[in-house]
């Protein structure tokens, strides 16, 4: 075989012995393969290319310029870019220092200095008094009552969900003066509404009063975490639910209708009042005035005789029998023309009987 070391080596003694690694550079015959391989001569050999390529003053240098250009390397790596949702919190040993808007920006490098880049543009949101879970697609939604259930001022029990939506306002604050800001405002949340329901009815805050609890949620909310200079806006807050509990919803609906039926009689009792007293009190007030009409007839009329029974008794001083006879004419007027007249004169024709033509009646007839 080509490989074995045999010891009868026909024809050719000057072949050395080792099969074909007989002519490694050691002269061993042993496999290369099996070496360790020489790493000085490798560091020599990679001193000397590199010495050759190298300016004169770097020449044995080589540690200098590795630590020139791993500080190159390092301070490069204070580049730091915030983006435009983000603003940048520059720590320097833990310490916040300052804080830049969004663009690229230089910091010490690591260890010194540092950088954090929260989102203060994204809306967050918190639920309080329910939690809404995924499952497949849909989405459910479940009740807490330790969260919900608040006293009005009433004394009744009212279920109110709400959610608030808010980001962040100065990220410095967010990130540094609170342990937990989301769960602080969520507690302030909820601190903030229970005060805010406890003023107010439970009729109030069934009905009309949601966009008034929102407004005024927001606003005590907004001031408490200033005051914790928590670095959060309040955008919104919202009430999706307002309702009685669970346990009590047939009874408080009975309770309810009757209040509706209540009220429906109620209006229509004052419709009925409205009614009638402002006809009655027209009415009254016709009958006034037409008794101070006919008294004021009368007394005119009462003058009216009273001063023509002065004249008259004038004119009878001046003339008494003209005054007489025309007083006694007057009189047989008045009396006669208010009577059915038949004419007998005795000495017309025997008959005693007057041809009489019944003018009166005649119009009356027409």
């Amino acid at each position: 075989m080509p490989w074995n070391n045999q010891g009868n080596n026909q024809g050719n003694d000057n072949q050395k012995p080792g099969g074909p690694w007989g002519n490694s550079p050691n002269g061993s015959g042993r496999d290369p393969r099996n070496q360790k391989p020489d790493f000085d001569d490798f560091f020599r050999k990679g001193r000397d290319n590199f010495n050759r390529y190298m300016p004169s003053f770097f020449r044995g240098n080589a540690i200098i310029v590795l630590l020139v250009i791993v500080v190159l390397g390092w301070l490069s790596s204070g580049f730091y870019r915030v983006n435009t949702q983000q603003e940048g919190v520059v720590l320097r040993f833990g310490e916040w220092v300052k804080t830049t808007p969004p663009g690229l920006h230089y910091h010490w490098p690591y260890p010194i200095e540092t950088v954090l880049t929260p989102e203060v543009t994204r809306d967050n949101r918190i639920n309080i008094g329910f939690r809404s879970t995924n499952d497949g697609g849909s989405s459910t939604r479940r009740d807490l009552p330790f969260e919900s259930e608040m006293i009005t001022g009433d004394e009744n029990i009212v279920d109110i969900d709400f959610v608030v939506f808010w980001r962040i306002g100065e990220a410095g604050n967010y990130l540094f003066n609170l342990t937990d800001p989301e769960e602080t405002t969520k507690v302030a949340a909820e601190a903030v509404m229970r005060e805010i329901v406890g003023r107010v009815d439970i009729q109030f805050a069934l009905t009309d009063g949601r966009e008034q609890i929102q407004a005024q949620a927001k606003q005590q909310l907004q001031k408490l975490l200033d005051e914790y200079e928590a670095g959060i806006i309040i955008r919104e807050v919202q009430l999706l639910a307002v309702d009685p509990p669970v346990d009590v919803i047939d009874a408080f609906n009975e309770v309810q209708r009757a209040r509706q039926d209540r009220d429906r009689l109620k209006n229509e009792a004052e419709a009925y009042s409205n009614g009638i007293i402002p006809r009655a009190r027209g009415e009254a007030a016709q009958i006034i005035a037409e008794a101070e009409a006919y008294a004021e007839q009368i007394v005119n009329k009462a003058e009216g005789d009273a001063s023509r029974f002065t004249q008259v008794y004038e004119a009878y001083l001046v003339n008494k029998d003209i005054t007489k006879e025309r007083i006694y004419l007057e009189t047989l007027e008045d009396i006669m023309s208010n009577v059915d007249k038949i004419i007998i004169d005795d000495g017309a024709g025997g008959s005693g009987v007057i041809p009489y033509l019944p003018l009166s009646e005649i119009g009356k007839a027409k």
